[in-house]
């Protein structure tokens, strides 16, 4: 396929169609919805980790790159584990807490912080494209779309993309209109040599927090996209030979609307797995019962007696004893791996696979 070339945002035709308005009326509710349930859970840091690898894990698996959850959430709580595809999911996590921190610290999301965002993922292929070669191919091997090949050219549609995201005024539209035809771009811009896929996905939920559309990144679209992985590439490509840009965010923000949902739909789940876990506690050992160490069995399906003994500033034996009282109580589930116990909060594990 010959070379298609790509323009500068913002897009030269009338985007607001009625067919896109009403999608995004629904995405904008749902997201809303999304952004207050999100609220409810006391401690941020128990969604940020919990979906927060749910979607490392999704956004991987796009990419060919697959982890069971076990070895996904026992990579995240040690670091001998061998497996390749867990750490690089593991680097996909690492990666989206660290924009979060840049976009809640700085309130932009430049080309810098998408390099450094890069980097994060992919630790030894740092930086843009320099070399000339880069095509995008089909399963059968033929090229379908080639992105910009010079460095320059790249520098130059980078800095524009950046002038896109973070000046509302380039583009008088609604902010969830411009996160797909951002990541349109950047898909097609196609910066760096690997983890383009990845980065992208992540600068999309980094957006929604920038634009205040979220608090915190909890909307993942990765599973949406992973479950219609040959309409997102049709609809991407539709842009580059027909400029249809409507099928695209139509398609989108019904993914918004839809995700929103089951998002909303896990938050709850996860928050009454939580009240009957405090309750119990309160119930059988109203002594033991801190915010902390529920806290602590829902940041992460898998706990350590390190972990307790940190986050609640106590003993080695304390802790033990403390773990040792929720396995009678059934709430965590203890196993031996290697020389170390993980104790595992199973009903929330499940509550993702």
């Amino acid at each position: 396929m010959n070379f298609i070339e790509l323009h500068k945002l913002p897009p030269k035709q009338d985007i607001e169609t009625k067919a896109v308005l009403r999608a995004l009326n629904k995405a904008s509710r749902a997201l809303a919805e999304l952004k207050g349930e999100a609220k409810t859970i006391p401690n941020e840091n128990i969604l940020v980790n919990t979906l927060g690898l749910q979607e490392a894990k999704d956004s991987s698996a796009i990419e060919n790159i697959v982890t069971t959850h076990d070895e996904l959430f026992l990579a995240t709580v040690d670091n001998t584990v061998e497996s390749i595809a867990a750490k690089e999911v593991q680097n996909y996590t690492q990666a989206l807490k660290h924009g979060f921190a840049l976009v809640r610290k700085y309130s932009l999301l430049t080309s810098n912080n998408i390099i450094e965002i890069h980097g994060q993922l992919e630790p030894n292929k740092k930086g843009l494209r320099k070399i000339p070669g880069t095509a995008l191919k089909n399963s059968a091997g033929e090229t379908v779309y080639t992105p910009p090949q010079h460095y320059d050219t790249i520098v130059e549609l980078m800095s524009n993309l950046e002038k896109y995201i973070n000046d509302n005024d380039l583009q008088d539209i609604d902010p969830l209109l411009k996160m797909p035809i951002i990541h349109y771009q950047f898909e097609s811009i196609h910066p760096f040599y690997d983890g383009n896929g990845r980065t992208g996905r992540i600068i999309n939920i980094l957006y929604l927090v920038q634009q205040q559309l979220l608090d915190i990144p909890v909307l993942y679209l990765s599973k949406y996209i992973i479950q219609n992985k040959s309409e997102y590439y049709k609809h991407l490509q539709n842009i580059r030979t027909s400029n249809d840009y409507e099928s695209w965010l139509i398609w989108l923000l019904n993914g918004v609307t839809e995700t929103s949902k089951s998002t909303i739909d896990l938050i709850q789940k996860i928050k009454l797995l939580m009240d009957e876990y405090i309750n119990k506690i309160k119930e059988i050992y109203p002594k033991m019962y801190s915010k902390d160490l529920v806290e602590n069995l829902f940041k992460h399906p898998y706990t350590k007696i390190d972990f307790v003994m940190t986050d609640l500033q106590v003993s080695k034996p304390t802790a033990t004893q403390y773990l040792n009282k929720l396995i009678k109580l059934g709430l965590l589930k203890k196993e031996k791996r290697w020389k170390t116990n993980y104790y595992i909060n199973e009903r929330l594990y499940n509550l993702f696979t």
